[in-house]
């Protein structure tokens, strides 16, 4: 009889779970605070497509809290507000691309390897990640986009690449396996053309009646981006 009694409580919670629409990982909700590191990231991932698509101004935090599976009141519990998100979204971003090319940045390969290895990085954390550059795009474009949190976005994840890019370069041009470029001209040259592909996915497909973002348009872009820098730095 008691088992009958828990096996039908039971039931009824799970009923109940499954009408509040809110997923479960292990024991607990998303929706609670009981795994906080899977709610952020759901809430990251929520807040990249939302401002991907509708910009700070246009983003509504109630839209990505039901993205993510997750009330609006625990969506200000990690984030106090919506700058505070796109803030915390910038840093994803950008942080992620740090983690995805320092570390090619500071092996020990040669010059030549180095930059084609850095390249390939850089497309490929894009490539896997093709809402990125709109959010970006859209920072950049903004009224005041010289601000406090543009500033702190290139102090903080900017540079670092940016040093280490201008130093590979220094040691390619002086071994002569590279031409002489300016850092401050060769590294918005590698993002545009990069970035710009995926930003302009929607145009291409109308122009060229072709899927940008097929898995093996990906693979061609690839192939060419490092032919095209290749042609255009190396001896």
């Amino acid at each position: 009889m008691k088992a009958s009694v828990a096996r039908s409580g039971e039931s009824a919670r799970s009923r109940a779970g499954k009408r509040s629409g809110t997923p479960r990982v292990g024991s607990h909700r998303l929706g609670t605070r009981g795994r906080p590191e899977e709610s952020r990231a759901a809430i990251l991932k929520a807040a990249v497509a939302e401002f991907a698509e509708y910009g700070i101004a246009g983003a509504r935090t109630d839209a990505i809290a039901r993205a993510a599976h997750v009330n609006k009141a625990l969506l200000y519990y990690y984030f106090k507000d919506k700058d505070a998100l796109y803030e915390a979204v910038m840093d994803h971003v950008f942080g992620g691309l740090r983690a995805r090319v320092m570390p090619v940045l500071e092996s020990e390969l040669a010059p030549r390897q180095k930059m084609l290895e850095y390249v390939a990085a850089y497309y490929d954390y894009i490539a896997a990640n093709p809402r990125f550059p709109r959010v970006v795009q859209a920072e950049w474009m903004r009224p005041g986009a010289g601000s406090s949190r543009m500033q702190r976005v290139a102090r903080e994840h900017f540079r670092p690449i940016f040093e280490k890019v201008a130093g590979v370069l220094r040691l390619g041009i002086e071994a002569g396996e590279f031409r002489a470029v300016d850092p401050i001209d060769f590294l918005p040259s590698v993002a545009a053309i990069i970035v710009f592909y995926f930003s302009a996915a929607p145009v291409i497909k109308a122009l060229a009646k072709v899927d940008a973002l097929s898995e093996s348009r990906i693979r061609e872009r690839r192939a060419f981006v490092l032919d095209f820098i290749s042609a255009a730095l190396f001896r």
